[in-house]
């Protein structure tokens, strides 16, 4: 080989070894979800289309790791760990619950929630505006009035309804609280059932149904979606109306959801990643909340419980299912 063209290959090399070498490495971001599998891919693919409108391939310009708890609140910390020790930056997840584990499994880790209970009541925001700290994103700060009014008019005999909960939320206080004023605000009694196991529901159902309970609320909760088909069983058995905040309870056989719009809520996320990608500090991204409600109701169900729905509460349905 000559030595002049040598000299260029040699040149040319260095030159491609210096280019690689000043590209930014490619972002990764972890995405811790607590719920179950099969209820993953809408959300994914609405966190995906928000990343592309921000103009993000994945794979190309950056990476985003998938992991998923299937409902077992246990396995979050080791899981936001090893997203870690693979190099994402950070995680985006859901729930009172999991930003919990994650931010104390990995406390300097920047968290952007993509729906979640009130972040200044669980100590993770100084105000909504200004939150500070390493949380922020989408949250639900929402009262518990609207599904307890649908309950009441369900069956406006009723004198006490039930909540149910998952007793290992670390939103608990919170959520009985509102649910407390909202029951007092309708002039109902209000039963909280608390659970920490599949095994425990059959249990909690029976003791309801014996309680004379009208009807019952599911609190908003990943570990509790994970058992809707369960729940709305169990419901059923009993002569239960049954509603919560999840479609899939509607879909399961539940009579009826109040639903925010998740997937809505998962593509604005990618909003707060892109600006920590690009140096703002999550604590000053100002906490949003969701603008978008779906009332779903289950006739089938309704039939089956010998409940008829109000033309009130039909003419105000985005979805009926027959």
């Amino acid at each position: 080989m000559k030595r002049r063209v040598f000299i260029a290959l040699v040149a040319g090399a260095a030159l491609s070894s210096r280019a690689q070498a000043q590209q930014p490495a490619m972002p990764v971001i972890g995405f811790l979800y607590l719920g179950p599998e099969g209820s993953l891919p809408k959300i994914s693919e609405a966190f995906r289309s928000g990343l592309v409108a921000l103009g993000y391939r994945e794979g190309e310009n950056i990476r985003v790791l998938y992991r998923i708890a299937d409902g077992r609140a246990d396995r979050l910390s080791s899981l936001a760990i090893e997203l870690v020790s693979v190099g994402a930056k950070i995680i985006v997840t859901s729930s009172a619950t999991a930003i919990r584990a994650v931010h104390a499994a990995v406390p300097n880790i920047p968290i952007v929630s993509w729906a979640s209970g009130d972040p200044v009541a669980m100590g993770w925001a100084q105000t909504l505006a200004r939150p500070g700290g390493v949380i922020t994103g989408l949250f639900i700060v929402t009262t518990l009035v609207k599904p307890f009014e649908l309950l009441k008019e369900l069956r406006p005999n009723a004198t006490t309804f039930g909540y149910l909960m998952n007793a290992t939320n670390p939103s608990n206080p919170y959520f009985k609280r509102v649910a407390v004023d909202a029951a007092q605000a309708l002039g109902v009694k209000l039963e909280v059932i608390e659970v920490t196991a599949q095994s425990e529901l059959a249990d909690a159902f029976s003791r309801m149904g014996s309680a004379g309970i009208g009807g019952v609320y599911i609190n908003p909760d990943p570990v509790l979606g994970s058992q809707r088909v369960a729940i709305a069983e169990l419901a059923r058995l009993h002569k239960l109306p049954s509603g919560g905040d999840d479609h899939n309870l509607v879909d399961a056989g539940g009579l009826f959801a109040l639903s925010t719009n998740y997937p809505a809520m998962a593509k604005r996320a990618a909003w707060f990643v892109d600006q920590i990608l690009k140096g703002t500090a999550p604590g000053e991204l100002a906490a949003e909340q969701p603008t978008e409600y779906k009332l779903i109701i289950n006739l089938k169900t309704a039939k089956e419980l010998g409940i008829t729905i109000p033309d009130t509460i039909l003419a105000r349905a985005d979805e009926v299912i027959d």
